[in-house]
């Protein structure tokens, strides 16, 4: 909460700030003054930490361009009960509109990425590219029957990110999973039913047939393209229901 609040005047103090350039020369030297300051007392400590979670903070939201300088003299403002440099209503306008730039460059950038790896992937002469865009390569090739949209699956699986993080894995745990076909995400309900009991594929999924535009965890980031070694352990019975 304290990270947001203090947002919400930055931003918009940092765009009036950077008007002047001879502001922004004087400014540095201070910003060298600080580097060299040293945490004296609980306040100092307290103090510093507080800054470290704002600007961790405002990192992870891809703000890592903002004007230092510009930030402390907001803080000052604030705290010392000084008037800013902008109203209120204004500083959220400025950050709001900041935001959702910010927001929408990310998503965009997270898109091309995972075009450009599925562009590159579908080269290689091993991997299948399906119509939906999911692509695949086969590991191991089973010999039992194929499940169906409502068929119970036990299955293992490995999940990781395309730059190799891994976010989930039955493999790592040492338990397999059992779950519907049709319970999971859509590049998964595709590839298993056409998958013979047996076999191990690995599956390239674009973000559409994933986790789409809102992601999954602290892991899996907003348009992200997923990897999955998946192996298909059995078609579990399903109960009969006239029974």
């Amino acid at each position: 909460m304290l990270s947001m609040v203090v947002l919400l005047v930055l931003v918009g103090t940092a765009c009036n700030a950077q008007k002047g350039s001879s502001k922004k020369k004087k400014n540095k030297g201070k910003v060298e003054n600080i580097e060299k300051m040293e945490l004296k007392t609980e306040i100092d400590s307290v103090s510093y930490g507080i800054g470290v979670n704002i600007a961790k903070n405002l990192v992870g939201q891809g703000l890592s361009d903002l004007n230092v300088d510009a930030i402390a003299a907001a803080l000052k403002h604030v705290i010392s009960g000084d008037s800013l440099l902008m109203e209120e209503e204004e500083c959220m306008s400025f950050v709001n509109s900041y935001m959702q730039g910010a927001q929408e460059r990310k998503a965009q950038e997270a898109i091309e990425v995972g075009r450009t790896f599925l562009e590159e992937n579908g080269k290689k002469k091993d991997v299948v590219t399906l119509e939906s865009g999911m692509q695949y390569t086969i590991i191991t090739e089973g010999t039992g029957a194929k499940p169906g949209p409502t068929d119970k699956v036990k299955t293992h699986y490995h999940g990781t990110l395309i730059n190799g993080e891994v976010f989930d894995s039955s493999v790592d745990r040492g338990e397999p999973i059992s779950f519907p076909v049709n319970g999971v995400i859509k590049g998964w309900t595709e590839a298993l039913q056409l998958m013979p009991v047996g076999s191990k594929w690995k599956l390239f999924i674009p973000y559409n047939l994933a986790y789409g535009e809102r992601g999954a965890g602290a892991k899996i980031g907003p348009f992200s393209t997923l990897v999955f070694e998946v192996e298909l352990l059995g078609i579990e019975e399903q109960p009969n229901e006239n029974k």
